[in-house]
């Protein structure tokens, strides 16, 4: 085969490589000072992630944005007991009372419209960050039915069947790698937590670009 021919097909294969790498830029948030009020509770909960001390090195493809920002929230709770829903799509992260929404006990479900499909890359969630805390059976989920009947893709799961660890809650929140799923809708659900049986959304991003 001809030298040039494949020095040639070797420098494209190379300029394919590094525009995909260039393609690629760290996530970047804007996260809340640290809040902690009252008496902490005891958090026995067993194989807990490490704490993070810094954001984390994320990569995601160039021109990701917040697609949850300003879009309508429904849950299984349609009547919170503090707050309301839109709180959870505002962009105020900040964990002062008034800035976080409070759902009834038991298992609850937020649901996210992002109003069109979309390939997203990650979900960032702040439950409660100013007391130390352990959300139960938390699971995330995306899909193009908004039942979540059909076609749904679990991107994050640390209920006693899923695969990922429980993890303790703070002002960086929990950024969750969605490995590029499709899908307009994007559920997470909880059920209570250490300190007590509620459940709480202060803010959801999810990171991704509209499909074509």
């Amino acid at each position: 085969m001809n030298k040039c021919f494949l020095q040639s097909v070797s420098l494209i294969l190379v300029s394919a490589g590094m525009a995909l790498a260039e393609d690629k830029v760290p996530l970047k948030t804007e996260t809340p000072p640290p809040l902690f009020v009252g008496t902490p509770v005891p958090i026995n909960v067993p194989n807990l992630e490490p704490k993070l001390k810094v954001w984390p090195n994320f990569e995601v493809p160039a021109g990701t944005v917040n697609l949850a920002k300003g879009k309508k929230v429904t849950a299984s709770d349609s009547e919170p007991v503090v707050g309301t829903l839109d709180l959870l799509t505002d962009g105020e992260k900040a964990g002062d009372e008034g800035n976080w929404v409070e759902l009834s006990q038991g298992k609850q479900w937020v649901q996210i419209d992002l109003e069109k499909a979309a390939t997203i890359s990650a979900v960032v969630v702040w439950h409660f960050h100013s007391q130390e805390r352990v959300y139960r059976d938390v699971f995330v989920q995306v899909s193009d039915d908004p039942k979540f009947e059909k076609d749904v893709t679990t991107i994050y799961d640390n209920s006693a069947a899923g695969k990922d660890r429980p993890y303790i809650e703070s002002c960086l929140g929990k950024l969750i790698d969605a490995k590029g799923v499709k899908g307009r809708y994007v559920r997470l659900y909880s059920a209570g937590n250490t300190t007590n049986k509620m459940n709480h959304y202060i803010e959801v991003e999810v990171f991704g670009k509209p499909v074509a």
